[in-house]
């Protein structure tokens, strides 16, 4: 029986498999940030051990930083969490990519655009949207900080083997339908634990034309559905981009790295644990109502209502629709907005920000509505500049920041207040998620460039 392209990484990287236990699986790159490294590095240092394998581990700040300024973190955790991951990378010997520098940004955009990320790697983070990297052909999960601990100080972490499952998209996507629509289309298909226990690979002719900046997207949001990983198999889109990156194999090692990458397809006859097939022709452009990322309808469609749901139904959608101050049966489109945020390591890439400065270029920003646009990483805003986008979002009214998390969660300054409507490019929906009483509707860049325009949620294809 043939493999499918997680087992190939997986059985790989095995270094032994404990008996009715756990696999010890090999980590080829472990990234750090600021907010769940401290603990990890002060048991290293309880213990008298160190790190195993440095040069195999990134470290940057990301959560805390400032998209205004960064020449100072006014919140004291924050900037002693920032001010603790550098000095525990100076003092065991780690790169560490400091905020303010060229080298910055979010983890999960900096770590593929340097090519520290790479096809056939495993590769871990404290972060639960390290399925970003999966994108590139890698298996990477997020881990808990005991778990980083084992990571720093062996280079191995113990693993139960997941199931996998493979989820084709088929067919050519409408105008306006972006990589983040198709994965807010699957998680509302498949739920927020429709993939529980499973690494994902994504296949079908949908997702061999995105661009490497949607696939990136879309493995991004790959654990909103409960998946331990999202994975797209390496192929000329992924080598094309790769190529020539700061850390990207070179001369006879590139070519070397690309015949090993071929391999990585799933094998014809190989069976996953579960299989689904959506078309692409029955995605359009969606929103969410509620408080997760599977609570969405397409932006022409209205909230559900409570017909045909049970009690336990019932009492969760009302419970999300007051606190998005949403009626069931209600057409969202229209409705105004207070914030409008294009950033986070889902939307944060250049490509993103393409997209958004097509719709404002030649309008003007709704006076009524706060726009933060933050790219994801300090070699984003520089093609953002070279390209002369800057200068687009400028005369439509807005102000391209400094590379953060920003308003994806509300642990830097960019909080939306109580009771304020964000739309959000963003990952996550929660309650508070990004600021205490804070409302989030999640959508693509092209439907919040449309809104920040318009004032109210807008259908990119109508303007």
């Amino acid at each position: 029986m043939g493999k499918t392209l997680f087992e190939k990484i997986w059985e790989a990287h095995v270094v032994q498999v404990v008996p009715d236990g756990p696999t010890q699986l090999y980590i080829d790159r472990l990234y750090a940030h600021e907010v769940t490294s401290p603990q990890a590095f002060d048991t290293l240092r309880d213990k008298g051990i160190k790190v195993f394998r440095p040069d195999h581990v990134v470290a940057m700040p990301d959560h805390n930083t400032p998209s205004d300024q960064q020449e100072v973190i006014n919140d004291p955790v924050g900037r002693k969490q920032v001010e603790t991951l550098a000095k525990n990378c100076a003092e065991f010997g780690i790169k560490h990519f400091a905020m303010g520098t060229k080298d910055n940004g979010i983890i999960h955009v900096v770590g593929p655009e340097k090519a520290l990320s790479l096809p056939g790697m495993t590769i871990v983070c404290g972060d639960s949207h390290t399925s970003t990297h999966g994108a590139v052909g890698a298996l990477a999960m997020g881990i808990g900080t005991s778990e980083v601990a084992e990571v720093l100080a062996s280079q191995c972490i113990l693993q139960g083997k997941p199931k996998s499952m493979r989820i084709n998209i088929e067919g050519e996507l409408q105008n306006g339908v972006t990589a983040k629509d198709i994965a807010l289309y699957i998680m509302a298909q498949m739920t927020t634990s429709g993939a529980t226990g499973y690494v994902v690979e994504y296949a079908g002719s949908t997702i061999r034309n995105l661009s490497m900046e949607g696939r990136l997207t879309l493995s991004n949001l790959s654990i909103e559905m409960g998946s331990r990983a999202g994975i797209i198999a390496p192929d000329e889109t992924t080598f094309n981009y790769l190529k020539g990156r700061e850390y990207a194999p070179k001369g006879a090692d590139w070519d070397k790295a690309v015949a090993y990458w071929k391999t990585l397809q799933t094998d014809s006859d190989a069976v996953f644990d579960k299989e689904v097939t959506y078309r692409a022709e029955d995605i359009k452009p969606r929103i969410t109502f509620g408080t997760n990322p599977g609570a969405g309808i397409a932006i022409d469609e209205t909230v559900p209502t409570f017909d045909g749901l049970s009690e336990a139904e019932k009492t969760q959608l009302k419970a999300q629709l007051d606190y998005m101050q949403f009626e069931p049966g209600q057409k969202l489109e229209g409705t105004p907005v207070d914030y409008c945020f294009l950033g986070a390591c889902t939307n944060g890439r250049i490509e993103d920000f393409r997209a958004f400065a097509s719709v404002v270029k030649g309008k003007k920003k709704s006076a009524n509505v706060v726009a933060w646009l933050v790219p994801g990483s300090w070699l984003v805003r520089q093609q953002i500049i070279d390209e002369g986008i800057d200068k687009v979002l400028e005369e439509a009214g807005f102000e391209l920041r400094l590379p953060s998390c920003s308003s994806c969660l509300a642990m830097n300054p960019d909080k939306v207040p109580a009771g304020k409507l964000s739309i959000s490019t963003s990952n996550r929906n929660f309650v508070g998620r990004q600021g205490p009483g804070a409302r989030t509707v999640l959508a693509s860049p092209l439907v919040v460039a449309a809104s920040a325009i318009t004032g109210v949620i807008t259908d990119p294809r109508k303007i």
